[in-house]
């Protein structure tokens, strides 16, 4: 909504001790460095945003910590994924796995047919972090044996900005918020007719960029045309193309069987379309008319599946030896939205939203086996979800008698999707017949209250949540799952409270301190209640577990901002308790023989700890040699515990540092990045969940990098991006992209980041 902040409390010249929070302050070495004595100059002002409160603040009047990419970032890092665009932030991970496993077989590390997997924030991740465009919600993604659909429905050029909430959200966002949310704003016309001071707007503007990489052979060409009709109606169309090859690694094995460590054939095409119409017919009301779509597509030539030859074991494994095999994922998303606002200036609000968004999003997976003697094996799953989700929002803002001001946002929000699956293809396992459903056809619905109050007296801004959230999961039809699942899908209703409390203290004018409780939670998916599989050669079956409950997760979050001339500096500290976390196929009873199956079944099994320090900022050392140098930094740590075990939580990330020195002039710029990835050691993890025994997780030594760009205004409206990374040609791995991978493996390398590269783009404005 439009921003209605609160009048700045009056700041005393008095000196406030800051405690123990200075000392979090001086865990970075910049701590140190002369920063002056006045306020913030604009090169290190906050940043404007909406996801801390739902409605336009500064960043620094929040008592959380949040995180903004803008657009002109995006394109200076020439970010082609979340992965890069988020790649600088502590403690925050995106999994990508090579595609290179079997269409049939199985395989903990992932299958790597489907894309960035999902992002990890605070050592939590997956379906556990929130993931909007524009406040909608992106699809979840899904996951069963080899067949896994992700949640990356984005692409970048059509981007604005980028923000991340870290720590539990769902007093504002409800469920799925428990370890962060990121929400993806995209542009609007005013974005391109902005003209320079004092010029009216433009009546045409727009942009036009060309890129190339070669870590992936990449080639992307976008362009944006943006327009002013009338004194009411702006629009803008947005498009974008990008064809690219397999992301290139540090393997060197070259052969078409299972020893393969280089990447496998593979061809990406990726799409994207933005249409806005912005209405305003009066000062006292806007309108907002978005139509969006994003398609990916992904086929591969999966060399490293096939058998080593000559052909060796027994004839049942010759028989079903992969001579050939490939896949083929695609994913399509589609959305509506129409966002009004209202400034009423009534006695019950001062604004009001209303948000009414229609979306289809869809995957398909589908993978074809040429084996040795055995029938021609063809597995062809898909995933879908038709979502419909409205919302009100109201703000007032209020003064009481003491000098107390308050802003006051309350609202409710309704969110229903109907979600199938479908799993068919030639050649199933006994006693499976195709078509079939892993889960029925399923409904679920969200249903939710909420209230926040910023009050604001001198120093202090306090600020308490409440939401109320009832959700309900209905199975709509049983066809295609029962039969054949032994019993009929069921259904689950609940409902969930998400409190928190936030504090923000304005010690001095440069420095601020604030604190965070809050709380998030997660409903069980369709499924996790539901989910069924069944395979006689194996001895296995996946039954359903109606009876799961809501995750849950309760963070504490301390810290502070120095805002000075040439520093800005944020730091934290955090302890977030999860409880109920729920486990997919927990092995519960049987032996594995024709007359003991093994049984597995989805449990709340689980309760974690994660604690943690993040610190970040950026000094400008300000103008040497005719040019503006500026160093930007990032480091974050965390450790976690499973307290029903004690052993150490595989999802947390190991440490990072990021480390920039930034040059520049009017005319081009210069800018070096070392980033220090810490080791994963043995004694970091808890092996025996990672990888069947005997095996042990393979672990990772630590590493440095270093990446340099550069940028050229070859004129006022038209600039030229060039990068190399990885310019030492470091042999390393990330840890997402490995977890699950055994340490005996032969072809670990498969696994390693690519090695030197380049890449560039050229972006033209007018």
């Amino acid at each position: 909504m439009k921003s209605h902040r609160l009048a700045p409390p009056h700041l005393s010249r008095q000196s406030q001790s800051l405690g123990a929070l200075h000392s979090v302050a001086l865990l970075t070495a910049v701590a140190c460095l002369p920063t002056g004595v006045h306020a913030q100059s604009t090169p290190l002002m906050a940043e404007m945003v909406v996801s801390g409160s739902r409605s336009e603040q500064l960043s620094d009047e929040l008592p959380l910590s949040i995180d903004v990419i803008d657009a002109r970032a995006l394109s200076d890092q020439q970010s082609r994924d979340v992965r890069e665009a988020l790649r600088d932030l502590p403690n925050t991970s995106v999994k990508h796995p090579l595609p290179r496993t079997t269409v049939g077989g199985a395989n903990t590390v992932g299958t790597g047919r489907d894309g960035n997997v999902g992002l990890n924030i605070r050592g939590l991740g997956g379906n556990r972090v929130l993931m909007l465009v524009d406040g909608i919600r992106v699809p979840r993604s899904y996951a069963f044996r080899t067949t896994t659909f992700d949640r990356e429905y984005l692409s970048m050029e059509l981007l604005k900005r980028i923000e991340v909430v870290r720590g539990p959200a769902s007093a504002l966002y409800g469920s799925d918020g428990m370890a962060g949310l990121v929400n993806f704003i995209t542009h609007e016309p005013a974005d391109f007719l902005t003209s320079a001071k004092g010029a009216p707007p433009k009546q045409v503007g727009g942009r036009i960029s060309a890129g190339w990489s070669g870590d992936d052979n990449g080639r992307a060409l976008a362009a944006t045309v943006a327009g002013t009709a009338s004194d009411t109606v702006q629009w803008l169309v947005t498009a974008n193309a990008r064809r690219s090859h397999a992301m290139d690694n540090m393997g060197t094995r070259d052969t078409s069987d299972t020893s393969r460590t280089t990447p496998n054939p593979q061809h990406n095409e990726d799409n994207a379309v933005l249409a806005k119409v912005v209405l305003q017919p009066s000062a006292a009301q806007r309108h907002v008319v978005t139509l969006e779509h994003v398609e990916k597509q992904a086929d591969v030539n999966l060399l490293s599946s096939r058998a080593p030859l000559p052909l060796t074991g027994s004839p049942t494994a010759i028989a079903g030896a992969v001579r050939d095999e490939n896949s083929s994922r695609t994913m399509d998303r589609s959305r509506f939205t129409w966002d009004g606002r209202y400034t009423l200036g009534a006695s019950w609000a001062d604004q009001l939203q209303t948000v009414l968004a229609v979306q289809h999003a869809s995957s398909r997976q589908v993978g074809t086996s040429v084996r040795n003697t055995l029938p021609l094996r063809v597995r062809d799953n898909s995933y879908s979800e038709d979502t419909w989700q409205a919302g009100l929002q109201a703000e007032k803002t209020l003064r009481t008698p003491g000098g107390w001001a308050h802003k006051l946002a309350y609202g409710i929000d309704h969110i229903r999707s109907d979600i199938s699956n479908v799993y068919t293809g030639v050649a199933p396992l006994p006693p499976e017949v195709f078509p079939l459903k892993r889960f029925p056809d399923t409904r679920e619905t969200s249903s939710a209250v909420y209230v926040q109050a910023e009050s604001v007296i001198d120093r202090w801004s306090i600020t308490p949540g409440l939401r109320w959230d009832h959700f309900a999961l209905g199975v709509t039809t049983q066809a295609g799952f029962y039969p054949p699942a032994a019993k009929p899908g069921q259904s689950l209703s609940g409902s969930a409270l998400s409190p928190k409390l936030g504090v923000l203290y304005r010690a001095t004018s440069q420095w601020s301190v604030f604190g965070q409780y809050a709380t998030g939670f997660r409903a069980p998916d369709a499924a996790q209640i539901n989910g069924y599989f069944e395979n006689a050669r194996q001895q296995v079956t996946i039954i359903p577990n109606p009876d799961l409950k809501p995750e849950k997760s309760r963070g504490l979050e301390l810290g502070a901002r120095g805002r000075f001339d040439r520093l800005k500096l944020d730091a934290a500290i955090f302890a977030n308790q999860y409880s109920n976390l729920i486990m997919d196929t927990v092995p519960i009873r049987g032996t594995g023989t024709d007359a003991d199956l093994l049984v597995f079944q989805t449990l709340n099994t689980e309760r974690a700890r994660i604690t943690g320090i993040e610190v970040k900022g950026i000094y400008d050392w300000g103008p040497i040699a005719g040019g503006r140098v500026s160093t930007p930094f990032s480091w974050g740590r965390a450790k976690g515990v499973n307290r029903a075990t004690g052993a150490p939580l595989n999802s947390i990330d190991p440490q990072q540092i990021s480390l920039g020195v930034q040059y520049d002039t009017a005319a081009w710029g210069l800018r070096a990045d070392l980033r220090h990835h810490g080791a994963k050691k043995a004694s970091d993890i808890d092996s025996a969940s990672a990888v069947k025994a005997p095996n042990t997780q393979f672990t990772i030594g630590q590493a440095t990098t270093l990446d340099l760009s550069a940028q050229w205004r070859l004129r006022k409206d038209l600039r030229l991006n060039v990068a190399v990374t990885n310019v030492t040609n470091r042999k390393y791995w990330l840890w997402p992209d490995v977890y699950g991978l055994a340490a005996s493996s032969t072809v670990n390398d498969a696994y390693t980041q690519p090695g030197r590269s380049l890449k560039a783009s050229l972006v033209m404005d007018f």
